[in-house]
């Protein structure tokens, strides 16, 4: 028998390092959203530009950008919307504009290089940016 939330049970061996919570945390929800589906709207897009350059894209059909925010907070990246619909009166409603808040978590050293809002399509553009004291160096031997 499988159980789609086994996953998230895996014991993990918190024991053997200290001052990691907050990571175990953070892994442990991932993995549990993942698993449990808690958190797929909006539905997006990982694109790798070249070695350093990512973008997010979101699916925001039906949303303005006033309808939208993203912040960055601690290393996390924050995009949410909400949309007021007291206006329309739906027959049928099959495109979601529901109130929604996602979060990414940001390697170190990655920055968020500007974002457009074009179609319905979120794209949120990323940079990793390593200083050059933390770049590998080749060491001259004399």
């Amino acid at each position: 028998m499988t159980n789609s939330n086994a996953i998230s049970r895996i014991t993990w061996p918190r024991s053997s390092f200290v001052g990691f919570d907050r990571i175990w945390n953070e892994l442990d929800t991932a993995l549990t959203n993942s698993v449990d589906n808690t958190n797929v709207f909006p539905r997006h897009n990982i694109v790798k530009i070249d070695e350093s350059s990512f973008e997010i894209e979101l699916a925001l059909a039906g949303y303005d950008q006033d309808d939208l925010s993203v912040e960055l907070e601690e290393g996390m990246l924050v995009i949410s919307g909400e949309k007021e619909d007291d206006s329309v009166e739906y027959l049928h409603k099959g495109i979601s504009t529901k109130k929604f808040r996602r979060t990414f978590r940001l390697a170190e050293h990655v920055v968020v290089s500007g974002a457009k809002f074009v179609n319905g399509l979120l794209a949120i553009s990323l940079v990793q940016e390593v200083p050059e004291e933390k770049k590998p160096q080749t060491i001259d031997i004399k």
